[in-house]
């Protein structure tokens, strides 16, 4: 097959269909856009190693992608931001002029969400970007006394490298405890005994009423020093500059594309944190932002760009280092999964499962990697558990399937 691809979005999945492209045979030319000024860059570190500088904490930690761009023929346009797509022209316009193609690829990302009203204030932060964190690493540095809007998954990882850092934090939760968003509050409750023992306050139930010089405003009037605000309270899909071009989003932004990570308009494919895919494993649509989904989906993509027709339906898997404690979860569950503990949540290494009609949905395991590497191997399958053997930590989880 000739023609160009063009590949909008130069982070893991616009960079992984590059390299699976040339990989599963495609002879054509690729251009990957980037809108970033950097090569492409790996984000996990970010929020780790990133911003403490590696294990001397001196030194920047490398985190760009060990791949050869021009030796596999991939034409790489950094600091070129898409403005629109003309989908009826095969077109993509961008500030530098109009980027033609026969085939695209929408890999863009998310964007991280502001606080009302903080947009550009001196002092308030993100951690998304690779400026995003060099900004924040003299922060951390300077051991100033930090606010950290938000008690999910990023804002407890960048609490934990501060706190490494010897910086004073506060983490302000407008939920009743960390986490409420996707997981219950039997199995958050002992993470709150985590930012104590880090010597991190948390402060749950209170939203941030206004940003100050110097101080955050809580909605029950108290004021918070500091120095400097992170914020992390959730990402969008970055697809703004799709409207008007045909394809499909959904009402978060979301690009709906199908089990082939085809969208509604033709010959344009979608990958990673900007498109939501239907799961027939778990019966609904899933948008999933995180680092795996990002280097699956542009297998399945540079396949059925090529002409296959392979499905995209995997068992998510994300995981996050917070407090000393190594956090992954893999499947996915609802409300309405039996849920069963399999060890002490008080304890430093325990898990939980989540059972549907008797099959294995979902597990997230605290500091036990031989649960969740025998968990993402039976997911797969879905297969059928005996409870009362899965509860016990002292059987291995592939001694529970019945």
């Amino acid at each position: 097959m000739t023609g160009n691809v063009v590949i909008v979005g130069a982070g893991m999945a616009g960079v992984r269909t590059a390299v699976e492209l040339r990989g599963q045979g495609w002879r054509g030319g690729v251009t990957l856009v980037g809108d970033e000024p950097h090569p492409p860059y790996d984000r996990p570190p970010l929020s780790k190693t990133v911003l403490l500088g590696g294990r001397d904490g001196d030194a920047p930690v490398d985190v760009r992608f060990d791949v050869d761009f021009a030796g596999l023929g991939v034409e790489l346009r950094p600091g070129v931001r898409a403005e629109s797509l003309r989908s009826g022209s095969k077109e993509i316009v961008t500030g530098q002029g109009t980027v033609p193609y026969d085939r695209l690829v929408l890999a863009t990302g998310a964007y991280p969400v502001q606080l009302p009203g903080t947009a550009g204030l001196p002092g308030v932060h993100s951690l998304r970007t690779l400026d995003d964190a060099a900004a924040l690493r003299p922060v951390l540095a300077a051991r100033q006394r930090i606010v950290v809007v938000g008690a999910g998954w990023i804002g407890a990882e960048f609490a934990t490298a501060a706190r490494q850092a010897g910086c004073e934090v506060t983490v302000v939760e407008a939920a009743d405890r960390p986490l409420a968003a996707v997981l219950p509050a039997s199995v958050t409750a002992p993470m709150r005994g985590w930012y104590e023992e880090a010597g991190v306050e948390l402060r749950t139930g209170t939203r941030v009423a206004a940003v100050e010089p110097g101080a955050v405003v809580l909605a029950d009037g108290s004021r918070l020093p500091a120095a400097a605000v992170v914020v992390g309270i959730g990402a969008r899909p970055a697809n703004g500059w799709l409207a008007g071009s045909g394809v499909a989003v959904d009402a978060d932004g979301a690009v709906l594309a199908d089990d082939r990570l085809r969208t509604s308009v033709e010959d344009v494919y979608a990958v990673g944190d900007c498109a939501s895919f239907p799961s027939a494993r778990y019966g609904r649509r899933l948008l999933v932002h995180h680092w795996d989904n990002a280097v699956q989906g542009p297998r399945t993509a540079a396949a059925n760009l090529l002409g296959g027709d392979q499905p995209y339906d995997p068992v998510p898997y994300f995981w996050s280092e917070q407090f000393g404690r190594f956090v992954q979860y893999a499947g996915h569950h609802t409300d309405a999964d039996t849920m069963v503990p399999r060890g002490d949540p008080a304890g430093p290494a325990w898990s939980v499962l989540w059972l549907r009609d008797g099959l294995l949905t979902a597990v997230l395991a605290v500091g036990r990697p031989r649960d969740m590497a025998q968990a993402r191997k039976l997911l797969g399958g879905s297969p059928a558990v005996d409870p009362e053997r899965a509860a016990d930590p002292a059987v291995p989880l592939r001694s529970a399937v019945r």
